[in-house]
């Protein structure tokens, strides 16, 4: 018998994709993977070497659990010299190993079970697992295309109930790429609510746009980030998530108990991406090469048929609609992958409200994106026929 926290947890799609494409390269098929969000490129030099300098040196052991100061430190300058916001303090900055426990510690030190979450449809999988894990409830908002997939403030209040107590916000947003702006997110702190912002993304934003942290409109908010997706950081498994002051002790105790700590070796590599300049020209060429993917990719998308009403302006996600190609998404995505041998995700992945969209990713070459469109674009004429 299942325990009642698992049995709801659904399988995150995009990776039955990914087993399943893994399946077929393994039976000789050459597919294209458009499916993940990993970036393609390699750590930046000056990142492994510090991660090598500290193995040398013996940094193997166990770190404080709120992770080594220098690195704590460094988080709260950021902030300071990214979005204006002074006063930070190095103790509320917990250091995690990915930003998934960085969730479970902060859902689980705010939220009761039987609390209410309020996250967007669509939304990242695996945000309401880790509140159905923990006993919360997902109270979903609908967010739509034709507003670039925006919360509408109205709709937020009207959902609104006794024990809605937390609004999860993610800008740039995974699977549409998509940023909520100032007003908007002014908006959702005025309501009182606690505030979840994953901030994973940033730094990753094109066109002049800019992505606004939620902690310069309020402090009544847990933030997460990380080194994965501007670093390309992936395999390091390294986040942290900033705290309000007076759940330090509260979130230190479940990080000592849960996890002990980040990994060390990790945490020396992450002080040096954002600290040394070097890294700063690696970021930078990183960002205009997924910029001139991102272009060509919503160029050929268009082509080939698929609605971009408003184009992404972060992350490296296009989310298209495909409802012209038909309305079931994940049996079109694993068509996809079957017969033109290119791994995309389905929007039902990211919730009801994904339904008839494929999310396409463009954290692969430009060369790959180029023959993986032909490759669709040709199935899907066939298939008219």
């Amino acid at each position: 018998m299942k325990c009642s926290r698992t049995e709801h947890i659904c399988s995150f799609i995009v990776m039955d994709v990914l087993e399943k494409a893994q399946e077929l390269e393994k039976r000789g098929c050459d597919i294209i993977h458009l499916e993940i969000g990993e970036p393609d490129f390699d750590t930046p030099l000056p990142i492994k070497q510090a991660g090598i300098r500290a193995l040398e040196a013996g940094e193997t052991h166990y770190t404080h659990s709120l992770g080594i100061q220098e690195l704590r430190e460094a988080i709260c300058r950021n902030y300071e010299a990214e979005y204006g916001i002074y006063g930070l303090d190095p103790d509320q900055v917990v250091i995690t190993s990915g930003t998934s426990p960085a969730f479970l510690v902060a859902l689980g030190a705010v939220l009761e079970p039987g609390d209410e979450l309020i996250i967007t449809n669509p939304c990242y999988p695996c945000y309401p697992n880790f509140a159905r894990f923990l006993g919360i409830i997902p109270k979903f908002v609908k967010v739509y295309e034709e507003e670039g997939f925006q919360y509408r403030i109205e709709d937020v209040k009207n959902a609104i109930g006794p024990r809605t107590k937390g609004i999860l916000i993610n800008s740039p947003a995974n699977p549409t790429g998509h940023l909520l702006d100032a007003d908007r997110l002014k908006g959702l702190a005025g309501l009182g609510l606690w505030i979840f912002s994953d901030e994973i993304y940033h730094g990753l934003v094109y066109d002049g746009e800019r992505a606004h942290s939620i902690l310069e409109f309020t402090d009544k908010c847990f933030v997460f980030n990380g080194f994965s997706k501007k670093y390309a950081m992936t395999g390091w498994r390294l986040g942290y998530v900033i705290i309000p002051k007076p759940f330090k002790r509260t979130v230190q105790c479940m990080v000592q108990n849960f996890f002990i700590s980040a990994n060390a070796a990790s945490q020396r590599a992450a002080l040096v991406a954002l600290t040394d300049d070097r890294v700063v020209t690696e970021t930078k060429k990183m960002v205009d090469e997924y910029d001139r993917r991102r272009k060509f990719m919503i160029s050929r998308l268009k082509e080939i048929g698929f609605g971009i009403d408003h184009e992404p302006k972060g992350a490296f996600y296009v989310f298209a609609n495909a409802k012209s190609f038909g309305s079931d998404s994940y049996r079109l995505a694993f068509e996809l992958l079957e017969q033109a041998h290119v791994g995309v995700a389905p929007g039902i992945d990211f919730g009801t409200n994904g339904e008839g969209y494929l999310r396409f990713s463009y954290a692969n070459s430009i060369e790959k994106i180029d023959e993986a469109l032909n490759r669709i674009a040709q199935y899907l004429e066939q298939r008219k026929k």
